[in-house]
């Protein structure tokens, strides 16, 4: 099983998400836990490459940033919209 660690943001961008979208999001979690690149994660490395920043889906229009840290540890990093998240994964992480 991995364990997650989240950020700030994280916390206050999954607050605001709809009841709806908090449930696929702990479905999703609960897969990642058991196996990160589950098939219906669609897990994915982000460019450029050397960032090391990952994504899955919550559903065909949300995103988890995350990366991976050592010992089966992830941070999941932020949470949103899929162009939102792809707009600001370098800019910010």
């Amino acid at each position: 099983m991995f364990e997650i660690v989240v950020t700030k943001e994280f916390q206050e961008r999954y607050f605001l998400l709809s009841p709806h979208l908090k449930k696929k999001a702990e479905k999703q979690e609960g897969f990642f836990r058991k196996n990160p690149f589950y098939p219906s994660l669609h897990t994915e490395k982000l460019e450029p490459k050397g960032k090391e920043l990952w994504s899955f889906r919550v559903d065909k229009s949300y995103r988890i940033l995350f990366r991976f840290l050592k010992n089966r540890t992830a941070v999941f990093l932020t949470v949103g919209p899929h162009d939102w998240i792809y707009e600001i994964a370098f800019k910010r992480f």
